[in-house]
């Protein structure tokens, strides 16, 4: 299969290989345990990565500003019609395809951040997921992420649990040049029994920790897959509930990993994209089915959990000729779980004016994502400003955690 950055027609290519079709649990690799025993709270965290750019117009979209329907025009959402869209307050609404979003947006256990980006302000694909990911303002092709710095710079607990990885490969996000503290450097996609052993036995004596994470890996592998989803795996929106499931399954016990990131493909749509109904509908009921999976999977422990869903860049805010949208800037990231203090569309409007648009054709951004991601951090997990600036995001002491994100 050629792997290319700009995908039209296929949900499952991806220029870094993370194909959901192939997706499989990386072992793991210990880190402490995260409880707070001053109140009890034993928090999760759940990075979603949506690769290919997701038109935060069409997902949420702004109803209440004059010019989005002229912008956006055949693809655009309503309030009324067929599939109407779901009123998020008087200004912001949902997509029709993400009713358990929306039911835990009235519960105040979701919330949405709107004309957010990175740093990055062209429109590579894989540039735009190396800053995503890497936590850097530029690409730099660096091999860690910032969720696995931020691993690194947590306090060592009695107990430890794991880290949980979704894909083919390690997501950036999670990757670290620790082998013990960081993720293991070997995944194990589709590998069958007895290559995953040879590996095992290779790493016994000169890697002890990374052969167990490795049999650990390949123990959670069969559990968090299962049978069902080895007969779908051409259907990346299903397995994103599968994989979902799976994760969750894990994340619930008492030993289970405290936080996982996932990368979910497809979200490139160049063409046809769809308005109420169409691929990205399609798209946006996986992934609301697969938020619905993390909050009943998790159980009791989805108070204590904040799931953060981001993407590499946003969409232009007019359509194309071919009724889709090409690479933008500004977008939405979207946060669920019992933890976050939700029922709020968060926004410094820009406006869709044509004299509003960055460069004169996209939402522009007025939020940095990284305060959005320093605010859950600093909350779930009591890292300070400073180690949020310099190390999990290096030279960004600019962008400020957002505060009151997490209950």
């Amino acid at each position: 299969m050629m792997m290319t950055e700009c995908v039209e027609n296929g949900l499952l290519t991806s220029r870094r290989g993370l194909l959901l079709g192939g997706a499989s649990f990386a072992a793991w690799a210990y880190l402490p345990k995260f409880a707070r025993a001053a109140d009890g709270r034993d928090p999760r965290l759940i990075v979603v990565i949506l690769r290919g750019a997701l038109d935060g117009l069409s997902t949420v979209a702004p109803l209440g500003d004059p010019d989005y329907a002229g912008l956006h025009g055949s693809i655009a959402l309503s309030a009324d019609g067929a599939h109407p869209a779901i009123m998020l307050d008087s200004f912001f609404a949902l997509h029709p395809a993400m009713p358990e979003f929306a039911r835990m947006y009235r519960d105040k256990h979701a919330a949405v951040i709107h004309a957010v980006a990175t740093p990055y302000r062209d429109r590579s694909h894989f540039d735009g997921q190396d800053v995503l990911e890497s936590g850097y303002a530029g690409p730099g092709r660096v091999q860690s992420g910032w969720l696995n710095r931020a691993l690194e710079a947590l306090p060592r607990g009695e107990r430890v649990s794991s880290g949980l990885a979704v894909g083919p490969t390690t997501p950036l996000v999670l990757r670290g040049s620790a082998p013990t503290v960081g993720w293991a450097p070997v995944a194990l996609p589709q590998a069958d029994d007895d290559t995953a052993m040879r590996l095992v036995e290779l790493y016994r004596h000169r890697d002890p920790a990374l052969a167990s994470a490795l049999s650990q890996g390949l123990q959670l592998d069969k559990v968090a897959s299962g049978d069902d989803m080895k007969a779908t795996r051409g259907n990346a929106v299903a397995q994103m509930r599968q994989v979902a499931r799976g994760a969750a399954k894990l994340m619930a016990a008492d030993d289970g990993p405290r936080i996982a990131a996932l990368a979910f493909d497809g979200w490139d749509t160049h063409a046809n994209e769809g308005g109420p109904v169409g691929r990205l509908a399609f798209l946006l009921g996986g992934l609301d089915g697969a938020l619905a999976e993390f909050e009943s999977g998790l159980r009791d422990r989805w108070r204590d959990t904040v799931v953060v869903v981001a993407t590499e860049f946003g969409r232009t805010a007019r359509i194309n000729g071919t009724e889709g949208t090409d690479h933008g800037t500004g977008t939405i990231a979207l946060l669920a779980g019992g933890a976050v203090q939700g029922g709020r569309v968060i926004a410094d409007w820009p406006g869709l004016k044509l004299a509003n648009l960055y460069e004169g054709r996209d939402l522009k951004p007025t939020t940095d994502l990284r305060s959005v991601i320093k605010g859950v951090l600093q909350d779930q997990f009591g890292l300070s400003d400073r180690v949020l600036a310099e190390t999990v995001f290096p030279d960004s002491a600019s962008a400020r955690p957002m505060k009151g994100l997490v209950a």
